[in-house]
């Protein structure tokens, strides 16, 4: 089971597999490979099944794991991999939410047959190490391998698939998504909550406790700690994003430096273009070049027009959105 309590808040369905055949029950698991329409899950989306028929994940929201879980119980019997195509009706499709259906393509692999414990393994402990993983199957020759490097692109969007002209699949698996928040202010109250909704695990920092309070923030976690100490001991890294909201330069300033010199996904900073303006001026004399300020989003958010708190936190989780998706601007 998975040793990073972010992943608590996330999936953990490679740990559950591992776990379900290191208990000997077996384990397979199921990948969404293709998708044509509209598909109630993403290539990439997984669903564990354990030789009991346990299960942990989804491939379609629902429409067809009873099949996948009988194809997979099959395949652990044969032992080797099986590749499934479904078509979800208009009718199944709209019981999950969706408009019309589709058509997904899945995986299914046996552990300890067609994909190797030990290559499981390392996936595990790379995910709780919060180290990227590229899982890489090649669907014509049956060779399996994991990348630490090597598909930028697909590590920045959070993108699985085939490669362009042939049977290789590439199922990319990130750290979940973090978002610091320094400055536990009104637009924090709102942001929080929608970050949760959009798959980001928030922490607050604020060394002021009035702020920085159970209070203010529910069941949330929260550093009242200076920002730098911190952002030090959480860590950035490519799946983090920092939002200042302070206002204050001796509380913003330490670990907006500190994220200029790591490769955090997103930095955003509260303030109007004459606060960003003298932000600039600071850092310039610290030291940061032109390109190192210039990943700052300042001021922060889409320009969306929003007035008050959660208009505020609704451009910014656009903002993060976009660059998650689309890359820096």
């Amino acid at each position: 089971m998975p040793t990073d309590p972010n992943l608590d808040r996330f999936d953990h369905i490679p740990e559950t597999a591992l776990a379900w055949h290191r208990e000997g029950k077996g384990a397979a698991l199921a990948t969404v490979v293709e998708t044509w329409g509209s598909a109630p899950r993403r290539v990439g989306s997984q669903l564990a099944i354990s030789g009991d028929a346990e299960i942990e994940g989804s491939v379609s929201g629902g429409c067809v794991e009873g099949a996948v879980i009988v194809e997979a119980l099959e395949a652990l019997e044969e032992g080797a991999a099986r590749e499934l195509e479904f078509g979800v009706s208009d009718g199944d499709a709209f019981a999950v939410g969706l408009a019309c259906g589709g058509t997904i393509r899945v995986l299914v692999e046996p552990v300890g047959k067609a994909m190797p414990e030990d290559m499981l393994a390392d996936l595990v402990a790379a995910r709780a190490a919060r180290e990227p993983r590229a899982y890489v199957v090649d669907l014509e020759t049956g060779a399996r391998r994991l990348d630490a490097d090597g598909h930028e692109t697909r590590f920045r969007m959070d993108r699985s698939g085939f490669e362009e002209g042939s049977r290789t699949f590439v199922a990319i698996h990130n750290p979940p998504l973090r978002l610091v928040v320094v400055g536990a202010v009104h637009i924090a109250q709102a942001l929080v909550p929608m970050a949760r909704i959009a798959g980001y695990d928030p922490v607050i920092v604020d060394p002021r406790e009035t702020f920085g309070s159970d209070a203010r923030f529910p069941g949330e976690r929260i550093l009242n700690d200076w920002p730098d100490d911190a952002v030090a001991g959480i860590g950035l890294d490519g799946r983090t994003a920092l939002v200042l909201l302070t206002h204050d330069p001796k509380l913003d300033d330490p670990a907006l430096m500190r994220a200029l010199r790591s490769d955090c996904l997103y930095i955003g900073a509260l303030g109007s273009t004459r606060t960003h303006g003298k932000r600039v001026e600071r850092l310039a004399e610290a030291g940061f070049s032109e390109d190192d300020i210039a990943r700052i989003h300042a001021p922060i958010g889409l320009d969306l027009g929003a007035a008050g708190p959660a208009e505020i936190a609704v451009s910014i989780i656009a903002e993060m959105t976009q660059v998650l998706r689309k890359g820096a601007r």
